[in-house]
């Protein structure tokens, strides 16, 4: 299954894995499960921590190259995953969270979240 994992999920995969539940864990585990990271996850780190956010705290350099070096796939944001945020409900505000639904049902890759209110939108979305 390819899976998108979403900004928090990425960061506690990549710094505080005591933070992920069982269940996100068994899917990142997975080896027949292909794990991806949007450019806007990293987008929201940088924006995040230069506001001063201490749950976004990290180098988002030293991110990317930890994930890809240990396999995950990037998604790049393409003008196919912007149009699509325009057929979105308003269920959440939050325009990173946007992206990346509309990023996983355009790529149709299961967008992994802890967000309950992400979990309400249509589409090939798990809540962990």
């Amino acid at each position: 299954m390819k899976l998108l994992l979403d900004s928090q999920i990425l960061l506690w995969a990549a710094g505080h894995s005591s933070r992920l539940s069982a269940e996100a864990r068994k899917y990142i585990d997975d080896q027949g499960n292909e794990l991806f990271f949007s450019a806007a996850s990293l987008w929201e780190v940088v924006i995040k921590s230069g506001l001063g956010r201490d749950d976004f705290r990290v180098d988002a350099r030293v991110l990317r190259r930890g994930l890809l070096d240990n396999g995950y796939g990037e998604l790049p944001v393409v003008s196919d995953h912007v149009v699509a945020i325009d057929s979105l409900p308003a269920i959440h505000r939050d325009p990173f969270d946007r992206i990346l639904v509309a990023q996983a049902t355009v790529e149709g890759i299961t967008l992994l979240t802890t967000d309950s209110l992400v979990g309400k939108y249509p589409g090939p979305i798990r809540i962990v």
